[in-house]
């Protein structure tokens, strides 16, 4: 089992990162946070609890440095965003102690929007990708048609402008997909249940596709 801090260079950059991989995991999914958020998100960090309770090594990791989310327009550079979630990709894939597991991106928010143009980047090295309450208009036209992973798209039901921006980016999609709305739920999955609901259904996405690569 590896439970442990990793730092992930960038250039001059430094990527602060929490990686945390069971016994015998069958994949691992890393964590695309959304602007104004970070690695220690108390949502994202229950879905990884949840993924490690059914054998999927998760990394939860700051996209920015500390000084650079004082930027406010720099929670928003998808680029930068999408660079960081490459790299760190990159430098997972290069761990002898978990190379060869299938991969994965969990995105909320603008998050979404980077896991969904590094997927497009990465290609086959990407197994699956789930989006909670994101933004996957942001990441492009040119990279949602791109994306050859099987993308699961997760709104609150009381998200009514997410929902629309999601079915536009699911109709732009070629891959392999699906778009679930979760009754009673507002962006941030806040009500009893959302949230668990969230956690299951990413769960089960991941380990389909993480099988099928088997």
């Amino acid at each position: 089992m590896i439970n442990e801090l990793v730092h992930i260079p960038d250039g001059p950059a430094i990527i602060e990162g929490m990686l945390e991989v069971p016994l015998s995991a069958q994949g691992i999914v890393l964590f695309a946070h959304g602007s104004g958020s970070s690695r220690l998100s108390p949502r994202n960090n229950y879905v990884a609890k949840v993924l490690r309770q059914a054998g999927i090594g998760t990394l939860l990791m700051d996209l920015l440095t500390e000084q650079e989310d004082q930027i406010y327009e720099t929670r928003f550079d998808i680029a930068l965003l999408t660079r960081r979630l490459s790299v760190a990709t990159a430098w997972l894939k290069q761990d002898p102690r978990v190379k060869g597991l299938p991969i994965g991106y969990f995105g909320a928010s603008t998050g979404a929007a980077a896991a969904l143009q590094a997927a497009a980047k990465m290609g086959a090295a990407i197994s699956a990708v789930v989006s909670r309450g994101g933004r996957p208009d942001m990441a492009g036209a040119t990279a949602l048609r791109q994306v050859g992973a099987p993308t699961l798209l997760l709104v609150g039901g009381w998200d009514d402008v997410v929902i629309d921006l999601n079915q536009a980016a699911y109709d732009v999609m070629s891959c392999k997909k699906e778009l679930a709305i979760i009754p009673g739920a507002t962006h941030l999955f806040e009500e009893p249940g959302t949230l668990e609901e969230v956690a299951r259904q990413a769960t089960a996405w991941f380990d389909r596709h993480f099988k099928a690569h088997e």
